[in-house]
């Protein structure tokens, strides 16, 4: 399987060959256990003090005939906190009482994370990327691909030297990709609630995904100032960035080098 190769101001310069990993059948069950598994690493514990609604002198007095009995006096037979006189007074401790302890809070103890087997992952990583060489499932993703875009989008190597978003902007546009842009930039929307009011505060979506083969590249920062617009390198992929929201389909933009360095270094296989 063969891919164009396309330069800085798009237009084609040869041809290259793709890696195994983009032969790999697609699996959007394995992917979607993937993407779960990785953002359950992000979870944080959380639970309820062991002593909440218990910090009281509530206590259910059951003997007949006593000075401080319930039983007959026309009142619920549950525990109730001890007032002056030695007379009892609301009812508390209880889960349906007002102020009482919760039947089921969380525990703090619970196992959050998902763990994946390292084959399985894997398998979902070169499903992923497989994925992004078929224009029908990018486009179910909801991108939105111009007349003249072939995937899988593969560029020079020089495109990791690009240290300007507007040099980044114009090979995207140059490949089809200005609606997909326009799409991404009115996407920007606050989140409801108290949430919206912070900073930060607002939703975003995904876009294109710019994947390079050189740690640290110019482009890893020129290109993250595009809105919904991400860049990682080859080696660092998650089922997060391939697979947004854990389906798979996402607009990738390849260079040359990180194709490179996927079928050196057998990555994900």
């Amino acid at each position: 399987m063969k891919a164009n190769v396309l330069k800085v101001d798009g237009t084609a310069n040869g041809s290259v060959e793709l890696p195994s990993q983009f032969s790999t059948p697609y699996r959007p069950d394995v992917i979607r256990r993937a993407f779960w598994a990785f953002s359950s690493l992000r979870w944080q514990p959380k639970g309820a003090f062991p002593l909440a609604g218990m910090q009281n002198t509530a206590e259910y007095y059951g003997r007949r005939h006593a000075w401080r009995q319930t039983i007959n006096t026309g009142r619920s037979r549950l525990p109730r906190e001890k007032v002056s006189g030695g007379r009892s007074g609301r009812v508390l401790r209880v889960p349906h009482a007002v102020k009482g302890r919760r039947a089921h809070p969380p525990k703090p103890e619970k196992v959050l994370v998902e763990k994946i087997n390292a084959k399985e992952k894997n398998l979902a990583l070169r499903s992923a990327i497989a994925a992004t060489a078929n224009a029908q499932i990018v486009e179910s993703h909801g991108h939105v691909l111009g007349a003249k875009t072939q995937l899988p989008i593969v560029a020079e190597s020089s495109l990791e030297n690009a240290g300007k978003t507007s040099d980044v902007r114009k090979f995207l546009v140059s490949v089809g990709l200005e609606k997909e842009l326009q799409k991404a930039s009115v996407s920007r929307t606050p989140l409801s609630g108290v949430a919206g009011r912070r900073s930060g505060g607002h939703a975003q979506k995904k876009s294109v995904l710019i994947i390079y083969g050189t740690p640290g590249a110019a482009i890893s920062k020129a290109g993250r100032n595009l809105a919904g617009v991400d860049c990682a390198s080859v080696d660092e992929l998650n089922a997060a960035l391939l697979a947004p929201g854990g389906s798979a389909g996402r607009l990738c933009v390849w260079t040359q080098g990180a194709l490179d360095k996927l079928a050196k270094e057998n990555l994900y296989l």
